[in-house]
């Protein structure tokens, strides 16, 4: 029998993972098996013990792997990945995959591709050849890319960047982001029914995510105050907040929010939203604020404004409906002052999507099948010179 496993360590990964599960799923027979392996941050109750929504899904679940995850440090990090590798290096030294399927870019993802690589299991890579360079995100991602067979990036520049990092074409193929696929299949929930899953009655409000910016050292502490500071100049409009990931800072930008949860009346702190909630939150939102992948990738599918701040998602193909800030607390004001106009709202509606449309989960899975019962997968790869 073939099986894939695949991998799932945080509530962001799964999201854009999830719609490729269910695809693979209906596929398995007595030839082929896809088995979900749930680790890191999702298995962690102060990161939300996000595991729930996996279950909530009603999507099974045939592993979970309990990893000592602390984020408070540079060495906190680098244990974590040390853990990482320890346990997946067991897992794959005692169970037998046809191929690793694994997203984009985090610390906690890269100890596992390694283990994978020690025991020659091919790797197919979502998410490869964008660029973040505020984090430390984006050197994990382009070590990720090199160390697997099978490329399923996002966008046409991304494509090309696998290319010049020496991958053949023939391996690399850019059907979209999953992203654009939960949107599309959401349920049609109405605004109303959105806030009243949140608590919330009918109000404008905003979604929020704040997540560090690893290869800066600025306090986070001054970060995270200038961004309350600046939400509290806009009392009439609801900030909806999603808690941070468990990156290093992650767990002190946290311990902030829930404070502003306490002080501040139009805050409303949240350790996890799930896809569905979120992605019909950000439908009626007036803009989505902070620093999050789903300000460039979703929001503007969905002609809304995003005020992205700071340097986290510098590098990221952009769409015109993203506004571009700096971290101190005038600059967001008057971001969120523009995005707020008439004038760039309309703007926002002419915004045409980069990250596919919609259907990449359908052709990430069949690729992903036609390659594993081929069975001709060689990992012994050829680098691919580009102009020599």
């Amino acid at each position: 029998m073939k099986k894939i496993a695949i991998i799932t360590t945080t509530r962001a990964e799964y999201g854009l993972l999830s719609p490729i599960i269910n695809e693979l799923r209906k596929m398995e027979n007595d030839d082929f098996y896809v088995e979900l392996i749930v680790s890191g941050s999702h298995l962690i109750k102060k990161f939300g013990l996000t595991i729930n929504e996996i279950r909530k899904d009603n999507v099974r679940i045939d592993k979970t792997i309990d990893v000592l995850i602390k984020t408070d440090t540079s060495r906190d990090i680098s244990n974590s990945q040390a853990n990482m590798l320890r346990k997946f290096s067991k897992l794959f030294e005692n169970h037998t995959y046809s191929a690793l399927l694994i997203l984009g870019d985090r610390y906690e993802i890269l100890p596992i591709a390694i283990a994978a690589c020690n025991c020659c299991i091919p790797i197919f890579h979502i998410s490869g050849g964008d660029t973040t360079e505020g984090a430390i995100d984006e050197w994990v991602r382009h070590s990720i890319t090199k160390m697997s067979y099978l490329h399923f990036p996002t966008n046409e520049i991304s494509y090309k960047r696998i290319l010049q990092l020496g991958e053949s074409p023939d391996r690399v193929f850019n059907y979209g982001s999953t992203s654009i696929d939960n949107i599309l299949n959401n349920d049609n929930v109405t605004k109303q029914q959105a806030l009243n899953n949140s608590g919330l009655s009918d109000c404008k409000y905003a979604i929020c995510t704040y997540h560090p910016v690893t290869m800066e050292f600025t306090s986070l502490d001054i970060k995270i105050n200038n961004f309350l500071e600046a939400i509290k100049e806009f009392p009439n409009i609801e900030f909806i907040v999603t808690k941070s990931n468990a990156d290093q800072g992650g767990e002190r930008i946290n311990e902030l929010l829930d404070n502003a949860n306490k002080t501040i009346e139009n805050i409303h702190v949240f350790s996890s939203l799930g896809v569905s909630r979120y992605i019909s939150l950000m439908k009626y939102s007036e803009f989505v604020l902070g620093n999050s992948s789903s300000g460039i990738v979703e929001a503007p599918f969905l002609k809304v404004p995003t005020v992205n701040i700071g340097n986290r998602q510098r590098g990221r193909l952009q769409s015109k409906s993203i506004i571009n800030c700096a971290d101190d607390k005038e600059s967001i004001i008057k971001a969120i002052n523009k995005a707020m106009t008439k004038e760039f709202k309309d703007e926002c509606l002419k915004v045409k999507n980069v990250y596919g449309n919609g259907n990449a989960s359908k052709l990430i899975s069949k690729k992903i099948y036609e390659v594993i019962m081929n069975d001709n997968i060689d990992l012994k790869k050829k680098f691919y010179d580009i102009g020599l």
